[in-house]
């Protein structure tokens, strides 16, 4: 039988960010032009070549936190700055960092992207 194994890690982050056009492209969701806060939930997957931990489940956890807090924690407000990226654009960031399978952002856990390899 063949098989193909991911290892999945969730975690979430403190962050804000805008969507600029916001009130141009869609005028009844306009305050998403200014900056916002949500929690990011990311569930990054990640192909093994065993089913004996290949990759750590907490070191991924760890290495993708680190990753995101690296390039996007300011020290002045304390969370991370997302800026224009929306959670499309930061799975696919993720996706090629970590060269996953697959990565999901979600907002509040409400409102996401899935971007996977193709």
């Amino acid at each position: 039988m063949n098989t193909k194994t991911t290892v999945i890690v969730k975690l979430a982050i403190d962050g804000t960010h805008n969507f600029p056009k916001a009130a141009e492209l869609f005028p009844e969701v306009d305050f998403l032009s200014a900056r916002h806060r949500h929690m990011f939930h990311f569930t990054v997957a990640c192909a093994v070549t065993h089913s004996d931990r290949d990759k750590e489940f907490i070191m991924l956890k760890r290495d993708v936190i680190d990753y995101i807090n690296g390039e996007y924690f300011d020290d002045h407000t304390r969370t991370c700055e997302f800026g224009a990226r929306s959670c499309e654009m930061l799975a696919e960031e993720v996706l090629k960092e970590f060269d996953a399978e697959w990565v999901e952002v979600w907002e509040d856990q409400e409102n996401g992207a899935r971007v996977e390899k193709v």
